[in-house]
């Protein structure tokens, strides 16, 4: 293993400060410095706040990163940057730490897209991803459904969000629900005391033969039943509510991602973003998928937030392929497409 490239991944998109360090496929250090305890008084991320954060943040982290690798920075042989999409800000306090750190060591630069990370990520807990893949992302930003014949080299975005992404609608939902930021965590704790058949909530695109998805009128739909109850002068059910909603989300981001194996004969599905650490998506997505012949690989919930490790893991996975480095007027593109997987 040590003659593998020893490569240190930078992720800044959004409220995460994360460097990871990889060798091969073998994870060496994962640290991340959250924001997110600045932006809970808010109700959500401040891109202003978020990018003051990372500039805070980065070089101690970049050191712990370090330190628990056991490696020094002399010893790094490839750095390895979210260059988008993201928050502007944000990804520019990434992209400008990664240049100045490659160019003071000498050493090439990755420039990487934020979604195949994500994807890629999973190849440190379960080894090589099969090819082709499908991959089902779902995040506070983004909520897609892509065909993955190689991660390092082809991405294909079959279907995405049209308004709110899924992790943005658990968000709104527990702002309406009163349970604090972020959503996701609280509304997965809060559903298994309630009866996710309690509220017949929509679901949107369901049935439009698409794979694309939408989440805004559910959110909209829960916000109207729970203002119907206080305006009645009722207790909100906030067990229920939680539950029927967060059963409306997994039912319909399962059931697309099963219809694209379907369609594309592909036999491996897998799910990554910060939503996938939910327990009823897991558990939903494995009922599925044993049903429907489809192997499921998910990583474990730490590596599904933003992390510096899945960065780090796609740098890798370049330096393997003989990937051409980034220059190093290297941009920021907050709306990089996933088909441009380096820049």
């Amino acid at each position: 293993m040590r003659d593998e490239p020893l490569v240190l991944g930078i992720e800044t998109s959004c409220d995460e400060t994360g460097v990871g360090i990889v060798r091969g496929h073998a994870l060496l250090a994962d640290a991340i410095a959250s924001s997110v305890d600045q932006h809970a008084r808010f109700g959500g991320v401040v891109p202003e706040v978020a990018s003051r954060a990372h500039l805070e943040a980065m070089g101690p982290t970049v050191e712990r990163a370090l330190a628990d690798a056991g490696v020094k920075f002399t010893d790094v042989d490839a750095f390895a940057v979210t260059a988008g999409p993201g928050l502007p800000g944000a990804l520019m306090v990434g992209v400008a730490a990664a240049k100045a750190y490659a160019l003071s060591l000498g050493k090439p630069l990755y420039g990487v897209n934020h979604l195949a990370a994500h994807v890629c990520v999973d190849q440190l807990e379960h080894g090589p991803l099969p090819k082709p893949c499908v991959a089902l992302l779902v995040s506070g930003g983004h909520s897609s459904i892509l065909l993955v014949p190689d991660v390092a080299g082809e991405v294909h975005s079959l279907g995405s969000t049209v308004d709110d992404a899924a992790g943005e609608a658990f968000d709104k939902v527990a702002r309406v629900l009163d349970l604090g930021f972020p959503g996701g965590p609280v509304i997965d704790r809060m559903a298994r005391e309630g009866d996710p058949a309690a509220i017949a909530f929509p679901r949107g695109k369901y049935k439009d033969g698409t794979y694309d998805f939408s989440f805004s009128g559910l959110k909209t739909a829960v916000a109207r039943w729970v203002e119907g109850k206080e305006r009645a002068g009722e207790p909100v059910p906030v067990a229920d509510v939680a539950a029927s909603f967060q059963e409306a989300v997994v039912d319909v981001l399962t059931q697309k991602a099963l219809k694209v194996c379907t369609d594309n004969g592909v036999h491996d599905l897998l799910i990554g973003g910060g939503v996938a650490a939910n327990s009823r998506l897991r558990a939903l997505a494995a009922e599925r998928c044993e049903a429907a012949g489809v192997r499921l690989r998910v990583p474990r919930p730490k590596l599904c937030t933003d992390n510096g490790a899945m960065v780090a893991a796609l740098g890798s996975e370049l330096v393997a392929t003989g990937a051409s480095p980034s220059a190093l007027e290297l941009p920021a593109d907050s709306s990089l497409p996933i088909e441009a997987i380096t820049l």
